[in-house]
């Protein structure tokens, strides 16, 4: 499937963009998945194994915390323009709402003095603490402040944190089996950063404000291999449903299919990142460590792409410029395959 765009990945891999990638695309019934590079680099070069886990990074924001609260919603114990003080009464403003929180929307000024030194229950507090500005509901501002206070609604919803909540919602009835928070073998992990005082980071997060909440973040710390990802992703693609399991209402995915943040040029969804194909929305997510997510619910079509470019220097900037090349040209063979005139955009 889609030559052109295996094309780049290789491209990608001799540009040493990352060491190593496994990337899946799915087509209604037929799913083909490939593995290129390595796993690691230092201390020294190792193969690519099926199974491994990766960090998702912001993958777990869509995953984990935007499913759950679609679930409470369904169940009527959370409603998106509810105010996020009327689940946090020590939240700062009780101007934004949780629809705020899931389309970055909320405008919250995000710099915590000595963020990465503190205790998860001052950060906790330093974030609960955060205030506005003037542009709430106005601009897009991508931060994971919003969904690490989306993790703390579910957490005072449920009375179980935002890991426990992924273990018996997500994991257990999808058979996402080796997906988790806290990897048992950090050898079944593909490491990320060459960290300069944490070293190689494998088997633990990279993200540090999901190093210091752990199993309380709600917008980075799982781990998962590609074949949970596909099972996920098949639940999406066939409106909430797969293999007997219902995880989501058919209505709520239609309605994830709409821009929820109603600021002109800049369409999201709760959670999920939009792109126009054709006359349609499609879903799609990024993960910092190098992830990304691409599902079409209405043609049963996704694209997901794993990999650690962080490993083993952080160069962001060029990742999000190939990045962005790679999915124009997966985009543009979708349109080409699929007969669509308009071709979408990232």
């Amino acid at each position: 499937m889609y030559p052109y765009t295996q094309k780049k990945i290789i491209k990608m891999l001799e540009d040493a963009v990352f060491p190593g990638a496994t990337y899946t695309f799915i087509e209604k019934d037929k799913t083909e998945s490939q593995l290129v590079g390595s796993a690691a680099i230092l201390p020294k070069r190792e193969a690519l194994q099926d199974g491994m886990l990766y960090d998702l990074a912001s993958l777990t924001k869509v995953i984990v915390t935007t499913t759950v609260l679609l679930q409470l919603h369904e169940e009527g114990r959370v409603h998106f323009e509810d105010p996020v003080q009327a689940y946090l009464p020590a939240f700062a403003s009780g101007d934004v709402m949780i629809r705020h929180l899931l389309t970055h929307t909320s405008d919250l000024k995000g710099y915590i003095k000595n963020r990465d030194e503190l205790s998860s229950e001052e950060l906790a507090a330093a974030l609960i603490s955060l205030e506005p500005g003037e542009d709430i509901g106005k601009k897009v501002v991508y931060t994971d402040t919003g969904f690490i206070l989306a993790g703390f609604i579910i957490e005072k919803l449920t009375g179980k944190s935002v890991a426990e909540n992924f273990e018996e919602r997500i994991k257990r009835p999808l058979g996402m089996t080796e997906s988790t928070y806290r990897p048992q073998d950090p050898l079944g992990c593909v490491p990320t950063q060459n960290h300069p005082t944490r070293g190689v980071i494998r088997g633990v997060v990279h993200d540090p404000k999901a190093l210091i909440l752990g199993s309380h973040c709600g917008s980075a710390g799982l781990f998962a291999p590609m074949n949970d990802l596909i099972r996920f992703s098949q639940m999406l693609l066939h409106f909430g449903e797969w293999e007997g399991q219902r995880i989501l209402k058919e209505e709520t995915v239609r309605f994830l299919l709409q821009d929820w943040g109603s600021v002109p040029g800049q369409p999201r969804s709760l959670g999920w990142n939009l792109f126009q194909e054709g006359n349609d929305f499609v879903l799609w997510h990024t993960g910092y460590t190098g992830t990304f997510m691409i599902l079409d619910p209405k043609r049963q079509r996704a694209f997901i792409l794993l990999s650690n470019r962080v490993h083993l220097v952080d160069r962001r900037p060029e990742w999000i410029m190939v990045r962005d090349e790679l999915i124009a040209i997966y985009l543009k063979e979708v349109c080409e395959k699929s007969g669509i005139t308009k071709n979408a955009t990232v």
